[in-house]
């Protein structure tokens, strides 16, 4: 089990009520907690009503009903699992309903200072009843074509691939000037609909991003900064920011014409029996290679990942004829690449050489003896000096 720190827990009434696993930000906290408190939907009874929540400046998911009906109940449903992360109200109002058209819908509202020429103000929900669907439609079909992306609502924008724009966005402070650079990215994200994803970001909530792709040096440039994620790697944009740079960029992606950005250390000039690999030398090392392959995922200050570091030397050793590639990677001075998850340290993959696209996650014991016994196992031509249980081979007598 790994216990991460700090960790919250939210409390109602004086018994725990679950886990927080909301954002880390203030604003974030606040909004987050704001959701857990009293009914999950406000019932609008006026019109007034109405347009108070709607002034509101997060967006406003409200529910429009001319009596009781499936949506109706699968849309409350929806407000108490998706609270935290979004407003939600409903209302059968008839002044309501005449004044807005609907009758029998769902519909997110978005904030008047977030509009704009290229969007609509509304987004309604074509969908049945189903609160998966529903879910899906507040999820990834109401951010228009740029959205305002933040730490708070990132779980909005996780489809691929997605460029964002980061600048000095604050529509508090400077409105103007925020409206200025995303009516410029809506510009071109008109020209890629359903082909890719666009958000803008205040680049100082994203600073651990920016330097994940290599722009920190351009931070304090009045420019926007652009960044693309893709399922296959990250890509920055290595020129100045326009309306006709970003287009260009946007159609290199497409076609694959950019190399994705690596924080990767320097190439070893020389390797061990034991393979050090890096993000530079990673396809090479390991994903090109005709062999298969267990690589181990550390951080040089874990604990458990100093004491596995002796028993993969051994392994190596031991395995160095055979054609297996024992590598280690330092997760914390290398980009990860894209196939691979870690979560924690040490992780480590199991790479067939005729299915290096499908890592198995290696999760049996950690003595030499056991690495032995299930490469073993599971090596793709078997090995030389050892037999499918694991056990040495003697050597024949002439």
């Amino acid at each position: 089990m790994i216990l991460h720190f700090p960790t919250l827990k939210i409390f109602r009434n004086g018994e725990v009520a679950g886990d927080y696993d909301g954002p880390r930000d203030a604003d974030g906290i606040v909004k987050y907690m704001r959701g857990q408190s009293g009914p999950s939907s406000k019932e609008l009874k006026s019109l007034a009503d109405f347009e108070n929540f709607v002034e509101n400046d997060d967006v406003s998911v409200i529910g429009l009903f001319e009596g009781d009906s499936k949506l109706k109940d699968s849309f409350l449903k929806v407000a108490d699992t998706e609270r935290d992360r979004f407003r939600f109200a409903h209302t059968s109002n008839p002044e309501i309903l005449k004044k807005t058209g609907y009758n029998d819908d769902i519909v997110v509202y978005v904030p008047k200072k977030f509009q704009n020429k290229f969007d609509a103000n509304e987004f309604k929900y074509d969908g049945n009843y189903d609160t998966d669907k529903i879910k899906n439609f507040l999820i990834h079909e109401t951010n228009g074509l740029a959205g305002i992306r933040t730490p708070g609502n990132i779980f909005q924008y996780m489809a691929r691939p997605l460029v964002v724009v980061y600048y000095n966005l604050d529509y508090v402070k400077d409105p103007k000037g925020s409206n200025y650079w995303r009516n410029r990215v809506l510009k071109v994200a008109q020209d890629f609909k359903r082909k890719v994803y666009f958000a803008v970001s205040n680049k100082d909530e994203f600073t651990s991003e920016i330097e994940q792709f290599g722009l920190s040096d351009r931070k304090e440039s009045d420019k926007p900064l652009v960044a693309a994620f893709t399922k296959d790697g990250k890509f920055p944009l290595n020129k100045e920011f326009s309306i006709d740079n970003l287009k260009q960029f946007v159609e290199d992606l497409l076609a694959n014409k950019l190399e994705p950005f690596m924080k990767s250390e320097p190439i070893p000039t020389e390797q061990g029996d034991l393979k050090t690999a890096v993000a530079k030398n990673f396809n090479e090392l390991i994903m090109n290679n005709d062999k298969d392959a267990l690589v181990e995922f550390y951080a040089p200050w874990c604990g458990h990942c100093k004491s596995l570091a002796p028993k993969l030397e051994e392994l190596a050793t031991k395995l160095k004829n055979e054609d297996v590639v024992i590598a280690k990677f330092d997760a914390t001075a290398n980009d990860v690449p894209p196939q691979f998850e870690v979560k924690g340290f040490p992780t480590l993959y199991w790479l067939p050489k005729n299915a290096k696209e499908a890592p198995v996650p290696y999760n049996s014991g950690r003595e030499v003896k056991d690495f032995i016994k299930f490469i073993a196992q599971h090596s793709t031509d078997g090995l030389k000096g050892y037999s499918r249980d694991g056990k040495k081979q003697k050597k024949s007598e002439l």
